[in-house]
This record gives structure tokens, sequence and C-alpha cells, in this order.
């Protein structure tokens, strides 16, 4: 796997320029109508010789603390696979809903913000004629890009999703599934997400989402936080809501329901060590009546079978700015 690596500083010779920026020609890597801002710091002999290509964001300034990057780095590298194959990431039920509710035309471009194991963009390539596969961990970007290396019209970026590196008005579709609760600026999150879209572009979000109530609130995100370091917070509808409107978006379709989650494989994506799953477990068992009934738990033999969240699919639309 090649790696591209964009540096503000560099002013690479022999170069067709656009506006300031660099445009690559599809045939010299993968891109016919994106620009990237930042300069290219490659051979460009070598373009010609690659099949896929992933591109490091090296752009400074916002985004996550070095220390929250860190965490989900290291989070998501020793558990690259574990995302791949894991049931909930693959539900196709799942994946078939986001289609039919994003509609894609054969001539968008896509782009999957944290992408993980690339489950949404390989289902967005299938009808886009281009979908770009984002994520902040290198390792577990370069993972995915060989499970689906089979797929020609996907590219790879490494990417802070508060500080993206695309121009403005590049994506016809945003989506980001199952990954929100990790960013520790989500308002930046969704601001970048309406930046990089079209007009009339459309974001679609899902994630798992807090219970209005403060005390399952508090409930939920603690016992997330005990099992995934790089857990930031589980935000409620209600809060999201708060975010969205706000930065410009059009809310146009929305689906709250209940997630199963079988519990040993939740718990041992991210989760190594015995004597820590069995706190987590303890915590689970020692909850009341109340949270209990409320994530539905099933127990087998006295240990937890599984449970059930909450979660908020979400479609909104980028008013028509021109």
């Amino acid at each position: 796997m090649e790696i591209l690596e964009l540096s503000k500083d560099l002013h690479p010779p022999s170069c067709p320029f656009f506006g300031g920026f660099i445009r690559l020609n599809m045939a010299a890597v993968f891109f016919d109508s994106f620009y990237l801002s930042g300069w290219i710091k490659i051979q460009y002999y070598r373009f010609y010789h690659l099949e896929s290509t992933l591109i490091t964001n090296q752009k400074e300034g916002g985004g996550m603390s070095e220390e929250m990057k860190k965490r989900v780095q290291s989070t998501f590298s020793k558990n690259k696979e574990a995302y791949v194959s894991s049931a909930t990431h693959n539900n196709q039920q799942d994946l078939n809903l986001i289609t039919e509710w994003l509609n894609p035309e054969p001539n968008w471009k896509g782009l999957d913000l944290a992408t993980g194991g690339g489950h949404v963009a390989r289902e967005m390539s299938r009808w886009m004629d281009h979908v770009v596969a984002s994520d902040l961990t290198k390792d577990m970007l370069q993972n995915t890009a060989r499970h689906l290396s089979d797929i020609k019209n996907l590219s790879y970026i490494v990417a802070d999703v508060s500080s993206l590196p695309f121009l403005d008005e590049s994506f016809d579709v945003v989506c980001c599934r199952i990954a929100p609760h990790h960013f520790s600026d989500p308002e930046k999150f969704i601001k970048e997400a309406y930046r990089v879209l079209k007009p009339r572009g459309l974001f679609l979000m899902i994630d798992n989402t807090a219970p209005e109530d403060d005390h399952l609130d508090l409930f939920y995100n603690t016992f997330e936080e005990m099992r995934d370091p790089s857990h930031h917070r589980a935000w409620k509808v209600s809060e999201w809501k708060t975010m969205i409107q706000p930065a410009g978006f059009q809310l146009k379709r929305e689906m709250k329901r209940k997630k199963t989650l079988p519990f040993r494989d939740w718990l041992e994506r991210t989760l190594h060590d015995k004597n820590s799953q069995q706190l987590v477990e303890e915590y689970f068992l020692k909850a009341g009546p109340q949270a209990s009934s409320y994530f539905s738990f099933v127990l087998k033999e006295g240990s937890m079978e599984s449970f059930s969240i909450d979660e908020w699919m979400v479609l909104c639309q980028k008013h028509d700015t021109h």
C-alpha cells in the first residue's frame, strides 16, 4: 500500500494548478473531480503504478486533542479485524436501509467518515461513481483497504472528522455510522460535514444514543467507557438536534430504534483483559430494575447474554446555497 502525505508547506514541481490547489488526474491516482487542500508530497512517476492509495491528512489546527486521538487510534488499531467481521457493523439490512434513504444517483461522489471496517463505503460504492473512505486510524484504514482491494471506485484518506482535508462543496453525500460517540467535538464534525457537502447534498448519520433520562444516560455512557477507552460520549437525540439544525441542515427523515447486542461479541471487540471484562459484566448485573428493563437485559445461567441500546438514524439535507 502506497501512502500519500499531505503537507501544506511543500511545492512539488511540474504539477497542474487549479485555484491554488493541486488536481490529480484519474489516470494518475484515483480522483477525477476532487480537490485536496494542501500540497502533495510524493514522487509523481509513482502515480501510474498505484491502484489503491491512502492519503494522510497533516492539516494543523482544530480536531481532537492529541491524547484522545492516540486513544482512538490505539483502540481501533488493536481491534481492526474485529470491526471488519463484527455482526453489528455487517448488518446488511441496515446497509440496505442506508441505500434506500439516500436513493443515490450513479454520478454522485460520496464520503464515509470514520469508515472503520468500510461497510458503509462498500455499500455506497455499489451505487455511486466514487466514494472516499476516511478514518482517523491509519492502521485500521490500511486493513480495510486490503479487505476491499477489489473495489476500484473506492479511495482511502486518513483524516480527523473535525478538520477534513477537502475543499467546500466536494461531495453529494456524507455518511457516518456507529462512530460519532467517539468524537470529542461533535459540533465541529457536523459543521465539517455541512461544509464539504454540495448544495442540497445529503448527510446521513446513524449512531448509538443515550436515553433522555439522565440516570439512564449516565449508566449507559459509564459502561461504554468501561468497555471502550475510545468512547467519548453517546449523545441524546435532543442534544444532536441542537447541533444539527443550527449548522444549517434541514432534517428530512429520522428513525429511533432499539438495537440488540450479543454481550460477549460487544464486550470482547475492544476489551481483552479478563478482569476488566468481569468488571463490566458485574456493573450490568448490579444494575437496578430501571436499567435492566430499559436496556432489555437477557441473562443465561446468571451471565449476560444480550442487551439493547437506542440507535438513531437521521437524514439531513444541506440548503441550496447558490
